[in-house]
């Protein structure tokens, strides 16, 4: 996955996040760093370069405030692009180790039966 995305600019930790902020517009740092497993400080420091490459903006009006933070179209395009690296990764696993995908096709199941909200 890590050489799949290098050519976009994204990182796993990256394309992580930029999921994170999709899923939930809004996202404070604070929640975001809990999502994340992180600290909040290192996420103030990867949404500062994700906002730098133009993928994620703050959308708090004042000073003082909590962030609000969600992704931009540049941000949107990017994941669309990594998703179809992402696919074409499933893809070729499904290819090469059929048993595995579908191993891990009947676990999801399993865990989606004892969670509803999966």
């Amino acid at each position: 996955m890590t050489q799949a995305l290098r050519p976009l600019g994204l990182t796993t930790r990256k394309y992580a996040l930029l999921g994170h902020i999709r899923a939930t517009p809004g996202i404070s740092f604070s929640e975001l760093a809990r999502r994340s497993r992180i600290t909040t400080p290192s996420a103030h420091g990867a949404v500062s370069g994700l906002a730098a490459d133009g993928w994620v903006e703050d959308v708090t009006s004042r000073a003082g405030a909590a962030s609000r933070l969600r992704i931009t179209p540049a941000g949107e395009q990017l994941l669309a692009e990594a998703a179809q690296e992402v696919a074409a990764l499933d893809a070729d696993l499904a290819l090469a180790h059929p048993g595995v995908t579908q191993a891990l096709h009947s676990h999801y199941l399993e865990m989606a039966d004892r969670s509803p909200n999966l």
